[in-house]
């Protein structure tokens, strides 16, 4: 095995560790994972949920949380309608929860059965008989263009909330919230569903408690530069800066009507810091018959952030932590758009249990969704994290004891591989209602009988994938050939609709290609594509789009369905498509990327001090990998139920003895390493629960003697 450790100038380490404050173990892996940026890496270092970015950066969230609190006021019937994975299933109830919250009459509905993907035509003629006036979409209605239309001739508005990726053609909703759409404003592309339902949640309570809602204003600051001054005015609406205009005067050389700024300013209230040096500036500027009406909130912002009483901008703008991050130089007004915002975050107290528990929900959609953990979607999922183990929402707590990961600790790992599955495969048996009545149900009896159902239903949905796999795997193989070698399908009516996407997942990674895997239930095939090697598999679909009944998905996840009487003519066309297919070349298999070489100093349990700083790992955010030198191996044994294959080692760092495991290596045992060698490795650390003790432990990707 090849170990490749990047090379970095120590230069840039010591450069990032003084500028983000963070120790040189850090900056090295920073550096060495490319995250050099202070946009990228102020959500690797920071938890506060200060950081997420504004709901109100959507540019169609406003018309959304209008529709919403005018149905409130008026006392409409509100329905969310999500979808049947674990991102529909908490998306529906994370928003159903918070819509009844503020006391509306919200109903809830998921396609169950073999009902379609996505709003159906029935669910809106329904919609009618039951006086609901309002739809909601989660995690879905990005490509329900007819059921909208629908919608519409019945009387009855409808507002989107998706992530998936738009079609050239978008529903004529009231209001569409989704970070893919081509002229989206949101500066983050990658939420997972779960994440744009939060986000509308978090908009309606901003709303709700927030006299700055619906209001634009304007933040002031003026500063000498040289023989002129400058005038920097922005204005904010929701705490989102809409608009700014940078003025350079010479005193006494313009008039103020000769400037933007009576234009810019008119009719809004205006804030500034320091109201006495604010007037006084302007008063050089323009002469003292010049009067700008404004409110001084450096006072009152001391009192709420006491470490900013009494301070300049210009002071602060030197210690500010927001400020650190900007990808370009912080001016002084920037400062203030940082201690308005956090000021109001502060006082009308924007973060509360609600946000905790509903990021609980959006962690699980953003794991199981394998969005990337990059920006805003890593505070989002360490917060939910974090909360759901220190306080764990009902539904959730009820599945964690069952899963035995109560009184954990919780990576993303044991999200993904234990919850999230228990989760999905009540949609994947067709019950994805089951799973939103749990995370919605209020008596502890009813949620221990579903959660007790949901584990088993997760059992079969194990059995269920393991005998449609002997079916869908020898499939594959045989359509390489028919395919060029560039994709791999299996369909038929033995195949489960609901283990399609599973099984199009493992059959991409079983043969390094993209694959599809279909379902044939009466007259309908419905189809889930997984991609493999950096292929995105929008325009595949789209070549093929005139004969599906519906599509749509990610670019490297996908799914449609289609009448049977299309389906061969469908294949020949798949068949001249897949030619098109350019695959990245697949991965090195025998190659393992170094994050940093520890010295035996380092090798200590407070090692997860850094390994904790860069959770949670997942889709674009491996977990990192150390390398160490000149361990001794101060004891060795063998384990194994039936047969001893793996190796259990104690590794002497020192100060530290390390218990390790090295899987299947028993064969390596006197060929490679034995007792009281001193080896070199690379490995990961986690933590290993056993009889209710932690034990921090190596676990060895490669090892070979020290200095063969």
């Amino acid at each position: 095995m090849i170990w490749e450790k990047k090379e970095i100038p120590q230069e840039l380490v010591k450069d990032l560790s003084a500028k983000y404050g963070c120790d040189l173990l850090t900056a090295s892996i920073l550096a060495r994972r490319g995250l050099t940026g202070g946009e990228e890496i102020r959500y690797f270092l920071e938890d506060d949920l200060r950081y997420l970015r504004n709901p109100f950066e959507f540019s169609a969230m406003e018309d959304a949380v209008d529709r919403i609190l005018a149905a409130k006021e008026e006392g409409e019937r509100v329905l969310v309608f999500g979808d049947r994975d674990v991102d529909g299933i908490t998306s529906t109830a994370l928003l159903t929860s918070c819509l009844s919250g503020l006391g509306m009459e919200a109903s809830w509905r998921l396609p169950v059965g073999n009902d379609p993907y996505g709003l159906s035509v029935e669910a809106v003629e329904e919609c009618v008989q039951n006086s609901i006036t309002l739809i909601i979409t989660v995690d879905c209605g990005i490509s329900c263009i007819a059921e909208i239309e629908k919608a519409n001739e019945l009387g009855i508005d409808v507002i989107i909330t998706d992530h998936h990726n738009p079609q050239e053609t978008l529903p004529p909703a009231l209001a569409i919230i989704n970070p893919k759409l081509q002229d989206s404003s949101y500066p983050f592309r990658d939420l997972a569903g779960c994440g744009v339902a939060y986000k509308l949640a978090s908009a309606l309570r901003f709303a709700l408690k927030s006299g700055l809602y619906g209001h634009s204003v304007c933040l002031l600051n003026t500063r000498p530069s040289n023989d002129a001054y400058i005038i920097e005015a922005v204005k904010l609406r929701n705490l989102v800066v809409t608009g700014r205009v940078t003025e350079t005067v010479v005193p006494g050389m313009v008039n103020i009507s000769g400037t933007r700024l009576p234009a810019f300013l008119e009719g809004h209230e205006i804030f500034v810091w320091d109201a006495q040096l604010q007037k006084k500036n302007i008063a050089k500027i323009f002469g003292s018959a010049v009067e700008v009406g404004m409110f001084d909130m450096a006072e009152e912002i001391g009192k709420e952030i006491p470490q900013t009483a009494g301070k300049s901008l210009l002071r602060l703008r030197e210690v500010s932590r927001i400020a650190k991050y900007s990808p370009k130089a912080a001016e002084e007004l920037d400062v203030f758009i940082n201690l308005f915002t956090t000021f109001f975050q502060r006082r009308e107290r924007h973060f509360t249990g609600e946000d905790s528990r509903d990021l609980q929900l959006a962690a699980l959609g953003t794991i199981a969704d394998i969005m990337p953990l990059r920006d805003e979607n890593r505070i989002i999922v360490r917060s939910g994290i974090a909360s759901l183990e220190k306080t764990p929402r009902p539904g959730l707590q009820d599945l964690l004891f069952k899963l035995s990961l109560a009184g954990k600790h919780l990576g993303a790992g044991d999200i993904s591989w234990q919850l999230c599955p228990a989760i999905n495969a009540a949609g994947r048996m067709g019950n994805p209602d089951m799973a939103a009545k749990l995370l919605m149900e209020e008596d502890p009896k009813t949620r221990d009988t579903l959660a007790a159902g949901i584990i088993g239903m997760n059992e079969e949905r194990k059995k269920l994938g393991e005998e449609i796999w002997t079916i869908v795997e020898p499939l594959a193989a045989e359509s390489l050939e028919l395919f060029g070698e560039k994709l791999v399908m299996a369909a038929g009516e033995n195949i489960a609709r609901g283990v399609t996407g599973i099984m199009a997942n493992r059959l991409a990674n079983r043969f390094k290609t993209p694959a599809l895997v279909v379902s044939f239930i009466g007259e309908i095939a419905t189809g889930s594509f997984r991609s493999a090697r950096g292929y995105e598999l929008r325009p595949l679909l789209e070549s093929c789009s005139e004969f599906f009944i519906d599509w749509g998905g990610h670019n490297f996840a996908a799914g449609f369905s289609l009448e049977m009487a299309n389906w061969e003519a469908f294949l020949e066309r798949l068949k001249l498509a897949s030619r098109t297919i350019e695959l990245g070349e697949a991965e090195k298999e025998n190659t393992v990327t170094v994050d940093a070489e520890l010295p035996q100093a380092y090798l200590t349990p407070d090692i997860f001090k850094t390994v904790d700083r860069f959770e949670p790992y997942g889709e674009e955010n491996s977990p990192l990998v150390f390398m160490a030198k000149g361990l001794r191996v101060a004891d060795l044994s063998f384990i194994g139920k039936s047969e001893a294959k793996h190796v259990k080692l104690t590794l002497d760092a020192g100060k530290y003895k390390w218990p390790a495991v090295y899987w299947q290596a028993a064969d390596k045992v006197k060929k490679e390493f034995d007792l009281e060698d001193k080896v070199d490795l690379v490995f990961q650390v986690n933590r290993n629960f056993f009889n209710g003790i932690e034990t921090p432990q190596m676990i060895i990707t490669d090892l070979k003697r020290t200095g063969v």
